[in-house]
């Protein structure tokens, strides 16, 4: 049985991994209000964005642009992973790792050589791990303060490489923030742009007349896919930000009550060593006058 200085001191260390924990979870409930209100603030634009390039595509038919038109043959994809920069929180990056590498796996069963773009640490340490081929690395990026333009640079080095013919398809996966306790790891294709999707509710829809454009549909698009795709790096990195921080808010919480549970039974521990220490004084000392006595 371990002895009471043990216990006491086991019961220390307990309680300062708990203030640990506490603090990293106020943190995190801080750096998710900000992150939460960027990531809500984009969602609709980009969803708008997102319709109005289909409805202009439909109109424009997929010759209008290369970046709409699927190869005949692919031999050659892409993979920008999007993870954080730091652990402690969960299984967060394990989940997007295992998303990357089941998609990968994909490929290659098909003959698809993959190649790959990191958002942080943890993604590029699985690549070097893996000896993956990564094209490009952004540390620094996902968890923290980042503006559109870390998005468009990335964004327009896949454009240009798929354009160049060194992609024939592009992916993106990254963490969707649907609520405080569920962030869903997401596989997007990028490249080729897919055609926009019709909802069950647009299929009764009634009749709406196009919009009239100025310049013409093609002129428009020439412009606004490769801005699509910056929107949609930008869109992955916000949500996967959130989601980061979400994650880590909800492991620390967990792992404070973990500690107050540790604590509670550790108490208890030392109170019966300690219940147990003053028996065995007790006895001694009756068991010493006892035999004064006789």
């Amino acid at each position: 049985m371990a002895t009471l200085k043990e216990v006491k001191l086991k019961i220390s260390a307990v309680k300062k991994t708990k203030q640990i924990t506490k603090a990293m979870n106020m943190v995190a409930a801080s750096r998710l209000r900000g992150a939460q209100t960027r990531m809500e603030g984009f969602r609709p634009y980009a969803a708008k964005f997102e319709e109005v390039l289909g409805s202009l595509a439909q109109s424009a038919g997929e010759e209008s642009s290369p970046l709409l038109v699927a190869r005949e043959e692919i031999k050659k994809a892409h993979i920008i992973l999007c993870t954080s920069d730091r652990g402690l929180c969960g299984g967060f990056n394990t989940n997007l790792i295992e998303k990357a590498e089941h998609l990968a796996s994909e490929l290659t069963t098909k003959g698809i050589e993959v190649s790959f773009t990191a958002f942080g640490k943890k993604g590029r340490d699985w690549m070097r791990r893996e000896k993956l081929a990564m094209v490009d690395q952004h540390l620094g990026v996902v968890g923290g303060s980042f503006g559109f333009s870390v998005a468009s640079k990335s964004a327009r080095k896949v454009v240009n490489s798929f354009l160049d013919n060194d992609f024939d398809q592009v992916f993106i996966v990254y963490g969707e923030f649907l609520s405080m306790a569920k962030q869903l790891p997401v596989v997007k294709q990028l490249l080729p742009i897919p055609p926009l999707e019709k909802k069950a509710e647009d299929v009764d829809a009634p009749y709406q007349a196009e919009h009239i454009t100025e310049p013409s549909p093609e002129g428009l698009l020439g412009e606004l896919l490769p801005k699509s795709v910056d929107v949609q790096v930008y869109r992955a990195l916000l949500e996967t930000s959130t989601s980061e921080h979400a994650a880590r808010m909800m492991a620390m919480d967990n792992a404070t009550k973990a500690c107050n549970d540790m604590i509670g039974n550790l108490t208890l521990a030392y109170n019966k060593a300690r219940q147990s220490a003053i028996t065995a004084e007790l006895m001694d000392i009756v068991g010493g006058a006892e035999a004064l006595k006789g």
